[in-house]
């Protein structure tokens, strides 16, 4: 569900992911983002040498 939301959005911060998940903040996402970064690091591409970090499903 997550992750095709993200599909949905193309390349997007955290924050951007939550409001369109209907979250208030990013820090709601932040388990779910490490939990797919953990279990499925095949299914999203972390762009992390910059603040924010941008996010895209693959």
């Amino acid at each position: 569900m997550c992750l095709d939301k993200l599909k949905e959005l193309g390349v997007s911060t955290a924050s951007e992911w939550a409001s369109a998940m209907g979250y208030e903040t990013h820090n709601a996402l932040a388990k779910v983002i490490r939990r797919i970064l953990n279990d499925m690091p095949d299914k999203i591409r972390v762009n992390s040498n910059r603040k924010p970090r941008y996010y895209r499903a693959l």
